[in-house]
């Protein structure tokens, strides 16, 4: 090959891959955009595109689920069904986590209930989970491998990592001497030497303190793959209308989120997770958090692949830890399990036929570092290519996987921006990414391969956008104005120096180059919604007449049906005959006042989706103050997601910034699917051949985010609640909703998109003074706009509202905005639809936005 081949074949056009040498003295790979550099020899599997140590995969069936509800519905059926074998990698998981709801109508829907009943039909079970450090990271891994790996189930088998070892010791300890010296010198920790904090915190192949296990991937008998963004956890179910709000007054056992699992990371992070009291979040008056996300159930020669990746994860963290312990073993495939395309002789590339007795070692023996298949080439001739087809690209290197570093998830992501002919589509939870070498330290090139292709649509005057969704603010908790959000800023500072902020970033560089208005190609956007708590006279009037507080009542619940370690229902759910006073009280003088009012509007999401009623019909009961029960909190983008020309997706785990990037830092997978069935669509007012699955896909995200989805049920299964195995997606193509946003690039569906964008935006600005916003530019408009009007609350959940008027707790309605009362609030509030909103890019822009942070060798690859 020579270097202008492979060239082209690493990045495509101006973006490529060159090799740096980290101070371990393991050569990794990242993205630059100078000319003639090449991918260094160790990047495995540079026959295959994208440098995928897996080929293309032709032939398969997928299936979308776009957030929890369905998917995890779809993934108790799989786990009920299972006969030989439950693979899992995640980067939590939680073994309270109900996979369908309410969980007091689903006791035997409980993941670990699942797993010891699978465990108890003879089905092998393995699990790796990321080994969290403590002190950073509220996880409780070992709760995990504690709650699964009981003696009464040895078919289940659970490998923590990585180690977070330094010479024996636990680095931790290391960490805190260092630190110690540090301190008696005086001295500030980043006056130390470069090399010093490489080593100490992480960045050697033997300390690996910040980098993370970050897959999500389940795979049962070796033949249904579910992949994308979902954790088995905490936090995760939802619903498209995403209800925030989960007070029940009336039937304590409606309640959606038992214990930990009502969580809103921008107020507490998860704590003491083991433990379904310690959830410091009052549900009857803070909203939970919105869990946006995306992710696949796929069947096929595609998931042999996945297969094989598991096998390797597995085999590798075996033999670096496990080998000694008896109760352990690697894992193998047998020949005719191994995927065609997989060979090793000697370390060098050979054309092996299949089944020869040279093939395949990795696949049976414990892996070594730096033994890794090489691959054969993708497709030979006469090859069908019909179906879906998927190729499965990594982030991993030798500290993940005990292999050379490979990054063919940005490669992907680079190439098919790249090749993009009309539009990008793209939603993910961070976006942090580079134009150019000089914008140190972020090193992945999307954001240049993004500028390269507006440019190109600019010079040849194409009609041609990108939209991208991110969250408006990491979910980090506390007021961004505080210390502790210091971290939360730093992102922050990143991405919008990545998004505007600078002639590096992309709209900087794409002035710079002669676009004078940028966003005629490129927008940025945020989700948003709102409820109602209805903690309201109907409650009230019942914890009078049994005595009980809701509160109370709802933690028995919670306990009952074990929504945290040590509750009655861990094992089997509630011992019969046991009383549980307090839900046994409260429920039944609930049943009698149920029966004076409307019971039916614990929650309000549904009125911003396709045919929800209005706002302003909803009844409010009692005389309590309403006003005050209206929440709203950012919906939380966790989906890592493209789509290209309604014809390429890319979708799996990868955040898009240097941390899943990169390779050499935190472990991902992706998918990338084309889909070789076409229907007829339109693209700039022209007729159109779209894929299938890509159109399918892209048109129920943007009808959700813009209202044109009926909300979800999560009583009922429906076909989109199930495998790939039991059936396709079901869409209603041609439906009106449907063909408001068939054409991304028509002025109808922009219109539609950027004003209901707007009115949304201006709506949750004036009744919740929400941040980010585009009129706070520096600290006096951000206490003139939002902290002279909210409190948050302390490490204990109680707020102290200042005495006097015009404090409310955070999250909630500012009622000056509002002479008119509720009824005029409820009159703005019916505006919104979905939950789109524009992302304020000038928030913060006349101030140092992070300042107070040191940022160097140890802390900078961390936040980006």
């Amino acid at each position: 090959m020579t270097p202008a081949e492979a060239e082209y074949l690493c990045f495509v056009g101006l973006v490529y891959c060159a090799m740096i040498l980290i101070p371990t003295g393991i050569h990794v790979t990242v993205m630059q955009t100078d000319l003639g550099d090449v991918c260094h020899e160790l990047h495995t599997g540079t026959e295959n595109r994208f440098h995928s140590f897996a080929p293309q995969r032709h032939g398969n069936e997928a299936k979308f689920f776009v957030d929890g509800c369905g998917y995890f519905w779809a993934v108790s059926i799989a786990l009920e069904e299972a006969k030989e074998s439950i693979w899992i990698l995640d980067w939590w998981l939680s073994p309270e986590l109900y996979l369908r709801r309410p969980p007091s109508a689903n006791a035997q829907y409980r993941l670990d209930r699942m797993l010891f009943a699978a465990a108890n039909r003879g089905v092998d079970i393995n699990i790796i989970v990321y080994k969290e450090v403590p002190s950073v990271l509220t996880l409780d891994s070992e709760h995990t491998k504690k709650v699964l790996e009981l003696p009464s189930h040895p078919k289940i088998k659970l490998f923590r990592h990585p180690e977070h070892v330094l010479d024996g010791e636990i680095l931790e300890a290391a960490v805190l001497e260092d630190l110690k010296k540090v301190a008696l010198k005086g001295l500030d920790i980043c006056q130390l030497p470069e090399e010093s904090l490489k080593s100490l915190y992480g960045f050697s192949h033997d300390a690996i303190l910040y980098w993370a296990h970050h897959e999500k991937l389940l795979l049962v008998d070796g033949k249904l793959a579910f992949m994308g963004g979902l954790d088995l956890c905490f936090g995760r179910w939802d619903t498209h209308q995403h209800s925030i709000a989960d007070s029940h007054p009336t039937n304590v056992d409606a309640g959606l989120f038992p214990g930990q699992d009502y969580n809103n990371a921008r107020i507490y992070d998860f704590e003491n997770v083991t433990q379904y009291d310690e959830n410091k979040l009052d549900r009857n008056i803070s909203s939970r958090i919105g869990w946006s996300d995306l992710s696949f159930c796929i069947q096929g020669p595609m998931v042999e692949d996945l297969r094989a990746h598991f096998v390797q994860r597995w085999n590798y963290i075996y033999n670096e830890t496990y080998i000694t312990d008896s109760k352990y073993q690697a894992l193998s495939l047998t020949p005719a399990q191994i995927p065609d395309g997989y060979y090793k002789l000697n370390g060098h590339i050979s054309n092996v036929a299949k089944g020869a007795s040279t093939r395949h070692s990795w696949f049976h023996m414990p892996l070594r570092r730096g033994t890794v298949p090489k691959q054969i080439l993708a497709v030979t001739p006469g090859q069908d290519t019909s179906g879906i087809s998927i190729q499965l690209v990594r982030s991993c290197t030798e500290w993940s996987n005990g292999v050379p570093t490979e990054h063919s998830i940005a490669n992907a992501y680079i190439q098919v921006i790249h090749d993009s002919q009309h539009y990008v589509y793209i939603e993910n939870q961070f976006f942090i990414t580079a134009t150019s070498d000089s914008q140190h330290p972020v090193k992945n090139k999307i954001g240049a391969a993004i500028v390269e292709r507006i440019l190109r649509a600019h010079k040849n005057d194409e009609r041609y956008k990108m939209i991208i969704c991110i969250p408006a603010v990491p979910g980090f908790a506390g007021d961004l104005h505080s210390d502790d959000a210091l971290g939360t800023r730093a992102i922050m500072e990143f991405q919008y120096n990545s998004i505007c902020r600078g002639d590096t970033s992309i709209l900087g560089a794409l002035k710079k180059a002669g676009v004078p208005d940028p966003s005629i190609y490129i927008r940025f956007y945020n989700l948003r919604n709102y409820d109602r708590i209805n903690a309201n006279e109907m409650m009230a009037e019942v914890e009078k007449a049994s005595h009980v507080h809701y509160k109370d009542a709802q933690m028995e619940h919670d306990d009952i049906v074990g929504a945290g370690y040590g509750g009655k229902g861990y094992e089997t759910g509630a011992v019969e005959g046991q009383p549980n006073a307090n839900l046994d009280k409260y429920q039944e003088a609930a049943s009698e006042v149920a029966s004076k009012y409307e019971t039916k509007y614990d929650s309000v999401s549904a009125c911003y989706m396709e045919n929800g009623p209005s706002i302003k019909d909803i009844p409010w009961s009692g005389s309590e103050d309403e006003m005050n029960a209206f929440v709203s909190e950012e919906l939380y983008i966790h989906t890592k997601l493209l789509i290209a020309d309604d014809r390429v997706v890319i979708c799996g785990s990868a955040n898009l910034n240097d941390r899943s990037q990169l390779g050499y830092h935190d472990s991902e997978i992706a998918v990338v699917i084309e889909d070789s069935t076409l229907v007829d669509s339109k693209m700039n007012g022209q007729p159109f051949k779209a894929a299938q699955f890509a159109a399918s896909l892209r048109r129920e995200i943007f009808r959700k985010h813009l209202g044109l989805l009926p909300p979800q049920d999560w009583t009922k299964s429906t076909a989109n609640f199930l495998p790939v195995n039991k059936g396709p997606n079901t869409y209603d193509w041609n439906s009106a909703s449907d063909v408001l946003v068939q054409d991304p690039l028509s002025t109808g569906f922009e219109s539609l998109w950027n004003s209901t964008a707007k009115t949304n935006t201006d709506v949750f600005a004036k009744a919740f003074h929400c941040v980010p916003d585009d009129r706070v530019r520096n600290w006096d408009q951000y206490k003139e706009f939002y902290s002279k009007y909210f409190v948050t609350p302390d490490k204990h959940g109680k707020y102290t509202l200042p005495a006097g008027k015009g404090k409310y707790q955070y999250g909630h309605i500012v009622r000056e905005e509002f002479p008119g009362g509720v009824r005029e609030l409820k009159e703005s509030l019916d505006r919104v639809r979905g939950t789109l909103v524009e992302m304020p890019l000038n928030f913060m822009l006349d101030v140092d936005f992070a300042h107070g942070l040191a940022l160097n060798a140890l802390t900078e690859p961390i936040y980006t």
